[in-house]
């Protein structure tokens, strides 16, 4: 046969694409072999830890090694199906309504300095869908930012302002904002801290996005331990156990290196990680100091005590021991974001969820005292509205939080926590006396066995409503009350504040994500300008994030339509 050129280069192609199947044949095999041989994580414990006695490896020097390591040993993203992402749970409830002023005088709800909505939708919209409508809370999007409130001029742990001006989405109405301003103390101010890490090592921890992101995140909180810190480190998985006793904050490496070495595998025994962990806080109570739990997981318990009414009474009893609790949320898939927002609420705790290093280094590292040092705790807010000035009004989120209003004076009942640095803002939409508006408010016959007095205070000042807070000192069972009359100066929105303009445009953001009945004329372009406007100073570059996840979120919209 004559050798041409052509036919030498169809030979060389035919012994490369030999040597490529030949590969792919090999690979095939050596991961059929691997993945054939890894044991199940799900019936055995990772750690050797026995529940409320610290793990000692060989040396007694080290925090030992899961028994049931995973391979490989770095943590790989797994691929999930239709069905675990549809595992992310959601607590559902329905946006308040406006109510009469003369069927509901009063409006009373429980402060909340959670943030875990917003960073969690961010996650969503950078992954290039919009959320799920019950992942959006209104409140926790609005405090997620700071607001330049005014400083304390007295010995209260906070201080109170409010504004009024048109609301932006419906010019006949009013929008009022009601902020609260704790001092941002510096960290080495602080009481001391026992803390205790409640981590979750469990086999639905292992993406990178979970456990291998918690280490780094604690890891930068781990560095602003002072020497008089001390903490604990317990996990819980098939079983819990202790695996690094209380240990002061000048041991940094050794906390850190205890950290190193979890691992993730097992089912989830959340229950009794709960329970561990805070009989280890309450052996080292101290009694001057910052006592916490924070439980670090994406909430999937599913061994012994997993409900949410179960977990949720679990938590109660322990607060009383004067523990607190927050919680970091992690990961997707998975995420049990209504059963995580319970347990914080009823720690006497906040909830954050973790989405990026970044987020990790706002939550741990800046607002460190807000995070963990609590200066107020079962703040509640009852304001009375003026019905010779408003016929209607609505609390714009906040759901979660409304109480009775018997509970206002009743210390017995839980409310939300204030830590040092947190500002809190409220926003209530009111419709006027004499206001012609769209929103229908029902019809409310008479009494029959009494009528309604209008109180000569109502008559002689221009005030449209008052605000009363609650609170109780950390170590206190009895409450202080406060009062602020708010007035309406006829503010035009233009002339406001950029406090409550950028407050304004994320309410009209969150109503444009849940699809509100009152978003009234709000679309994503009027959110956008009214942001734009408000910005202010924005060292952190927090707000100018806002404003690109509203370009993207609008993006996302058209795409759909």
């Amino acid at each position: 046969m004559k050798i041409t050129p052509k036919t030498i280069q169809i030979l060389g192609f035919a012994i490369l694409l030999g040597y490529y199947l030949g590969a792919c044949v090999s690979k095939d095999i050596a991961t059929t072999n691997t993945s054939g041989s890894q044991p199940s994580p799900t019936n055995q414990a990772p750690l050797q830890a026995q529940p409320g006695v610290a793990a000692k490896s060989e040396s007694s020097k080290s925090v030992p090694k899961p028994v049931n390591k995973l391979q490989p040993t770095a943590p790989t993203t797994r691929v999930r199906t239709d069905v675990e992402e549809n595992r992310e749970q959601y607590s559902s409830f329905p946006e308040n309504e406006f109510q009469a002023v003369s069927a509901n005088p009063r409006s009373t709800f429980a402060i909340d300095v959670d943030t875990a909505s917003y960073s969690n939708i961010r996650r969503f919209i950078n992954e290039g869908q919009l959320p799920p409508v019950d992942a959006v809370r209104l409140e926790e999007m609005i405090n997620y930012f700071k607001y330049d409130y005014p400083r304390l001029t007295d010995n209260k742990p906070f201080a109170v302002t409010t504004e009024v001006a048109p609301t932006p989405w419906n010019p006949q109405h009013r929008l009022v904002q009601v902020g609260l301003y704790s001092q941002n103390t510096p960290i080495e101010k602080l009481p001391a801290n026992n803390l205790v890490f409640l981590i979750d090592v469990s086999g639905s921890m292992s993406d990178a996005n979970k456990l291998p992101l918690l280490k780094s995140a604690l890891r930068l909180m781990v560095n602003q331990l002072r020497p008089n810190d001390q903490v604990a480190i317990a996990v819980y998985a098939g079983q819990a156990g202790l695996v690094l006793p209380p240990t002061p904050g000048s041991q940094k490496q050794k906390i850190i290196d205890a950290l190193e070495k979890l691992e993730a595998g097992g089912s989830t025994a959340g229950g009794e990680g709960i329970e561990l962990a805070y009989q280890v806080a309450r052996n080292n109570f101290l009694k001057s100091g910052n006592n916490r739990v924070i439980l670090a997981t994406d909430g999937d318990f599913n061994v012994g005590i997993s409900s949410d009414e179960e977990l949720v009474k679990l938590i109660e009893q322990q607060r009383q021991s004067g523990v607190f609790l927050s919680v970091l949320g992690l990961g997707t898939g998975n995420i049990q974001d209504g059963k995580m927002e319970k347990l914080a609420n009823k720690g006497n705790g906040n909830y954050a969820y973790i989405d990026s290093l970044l987020e990790a280094k706002k939550v741990l590292v800046k607002e460190l005292g807000a995070t963990l040092f609590t200066i107020a705790k079962d703040v509640k807010i009852q304001v009375e509205f003026n019905p010779l000035k408003v016929q209607a009004y609505r609390l714009i989120g906040y759901e979660n939080r409304l109480l009775q209003t018997q509970d206002f004076n009743d210390d017995k009942k839980d409310a939300g926590e204030l830590g040092a640095g947190h500002t809190v803002t409220a926003l209530y939409e009111i419709i006027p006396v004499g206001v012609k508006s769209n929103i229908s408010l029902g019809k409310v016959d008479s009494l029959k066995y009494q009528n309604q007095t209008i109180a000569k205070s109502a008559i002689q000042n221009n005030e449209i409503m008052q605000v009363n807070l609650r609170y109780k000192q950390p170590q206190e069972n009895t409450s202080q009350i406060v009062s602020y009359a708010v007035t309406d100066t006829e503010t035009k929105l233009e002339n406001a504040s950029n406090n409550l303009k950028f407050a304004s445009a994320i309410a009209m953001f969150g109503m444009l994500l849940r699809d509100s009945q009152y978003k009234g004329s709000t679309n994503f372009d009027t959110t956008l300008q009214l942001a734009r406007e408000s910005v202010g100073a924005d060292l952190d570059g927090y707000r100018a994030e806002f404003i690109r996840l509203v370009e993207k979120s609008k993006n996302l919209k058209l795409s759909r339509n």
